[in-house]
């Protein structure tokens, strides 16, 4: 479950923080107890990470129909002179 912090993060922020954690897990020097904390707050920054990047395709996406409509609206006006 994602906290309300979480949830209030950017794009930005919750990539940084994951690219931390990643370099600490790589780095080693972690009880197992620190190593699980810090997958577990890796698994919850991926997840926010992948909303933000769903959002986005979505909103591309919405745009791209739009301006696809549109212009083939205007292509049909066109035929229709």
């Amino acid at each position: 479950m994602t906290s309300k912090v979480d949830e209030a993060l950017g794009y930005e922020q919750a990539r940084d923080e994951l690219i931390e954690v990643v370099r600490r897990l790589e780095a080693g020097g972690t009880t197992l107890e620190e190593s699980l904390a810090l997958w577990e707050r890796g698994e919850e920054l991926a997840k926010v990470c992948r909303r933000w990047l769903d959002g986005a395709r979505k909103r591309l996406d919405a745009a791209l129909a739009e301006e696809e409509a549109e212009s083939s609206a205007d292509d049909a006006a066109d035929d229709s002179e």
